[in-house]
């Protein structure tokens, strides 16, 4: 096990399921608070921790959007970007491919430029000082109505060059992805990538919805799968990526335990399954940690967890040259 584990440790990796809010750690939380003046529910960092407590995904939100309250300027959203690029180097991610929800700061009277140009530089800066690459992708919440999506659409196609594909996110239970289908079509139509979560506490109808209305490429999380024994067979016969956040269906009690997550089911039914952080600030944990945890609870094998990393590559959006240069290297 001890060898496993240095091996997670030393090995490249990428994340493709990691929403850039969801890692403003405490400190930096209640630094930002003073930096703006924004008044917050917390006298101190350790209140701000013992908050970080959900029972499920709602209750997460709630804390979620308050805590991205704090981020004004594009100075905040460079140092909350520069802060989780950090955390890449120390934990061996070579490549990550982040979310961002522009409807959360938009509809605050936070500037859409101010929001993707602050954690664009952010990246920049990492691929120029350590190596780290890079994918934006912008999310819609879908608590919201579709209708406002179209113009976050129209700003975000001025920054085409820095976001190369649009997700889903937020509440997931009761607003399907077919409430979307208009939106999601034509940013398939302006060349967007397109992703969504689906059948993390939603059903795997959510999943079909996700594949043949919006044409995604990757379905973030789809832990819900295996109450459809043709929607796993679909997605193992078309190896249509999942990005899985164990320690994150833990927090948010999508399974009690994680010796009780079916991760290792799915590398068993052959599905392109992967592990990633989510929103590590507020879920306990980054990609080193979701990887140990998983093969301790889980007993994986030192196979299993190479296809998990190697899987992290092949269903990233790199080109297929970049892709096999870091998998030849695990």
């Amino acid at each position: 096990m001890k060898k496993i584990v240095e091996f997670i440790k030393k090995t490249p990796k990428a994340e493709l399921h990691l929403h850039i809010e969801g890692t403003l750690e405490p400190e930096l939380l209640f630094k930002l608070a003073n930096r703006n003046d924004i008044q917050i529910p917390f006298a101190n960092v350790d209140e701000i921790k013992s908050a970080y407590s959900f029972n499920n995904l709602e209750s997460f939100l709630k804390i979620f959007y308050q805590g991205s309250r704090v981020l004004i300027k594009e100075q905040d959203f460079f140092d909350l970007t520069w802060a989780y690029a950090k955390k890449c180097k120390e934990d061996n991610v070579v490549h990550t491919e982040i979310f961002f929800d522009p409807q959360t700061h938009v509809n605050r009277g936070i500037n859409f430029d101010t929001v993707i140009n602050g954690i664009y530089k952010a990246l920049q800066k990492a691929n120029e000082e350590f190596g780290l690459t890079s994918k934006i992708i912008m999310c819609f919440l879908r608590h919201l109505d579709e209708e406002p999506g179209f113009e976050i659409l129209d700003q975000a196609l001025v920054h085409k060059d820095k976001i190369v594909g649009i997700g889903l996110d937020s509440s997931e239970v009761g607003h399907p992805p077919r409430k979307f289908e208009k939106l999601f079509n034509k940013a398939i139509e302006k060349g967007f990538l397109t992703v969504a979560h689906a059948g993390e506490e939603g059903p795997p109808e959510y999943i079909w919805e996700a594949l043949n209305l919006l044409k995604v490429k990757r379905i973030d999380h789809g832990v819900q799968c295996f109450h459809d024994e043709k929607l796993i067979q679909k997605l193992r016969d078309e190896q249509i990526p999942l990005t899985v956040c164990p320690l994150s269906n833990i927090k948010l009690r999508v399974f009690n335990k994680l010796e009780e997550h079916n991760l290792k089911k799915m590398l068993n039914k052959e599905l392109m399954v992967m592990v990633n952080s989510d929103d590590p600030a507020y879920f306990g944990g980054y990609i080193n940690k979701n990887l140990i945890e998983c093969q301790t609870a889980l007993n994986l094998s030192m196979k299993e967890v190479k296809a998990l990393i190697i899987n992290s590559f092949k269903s990233s959006f790199l080109k297929e040259e970049k892709k096999n240069e870091w998998i030849s290297k695990i």
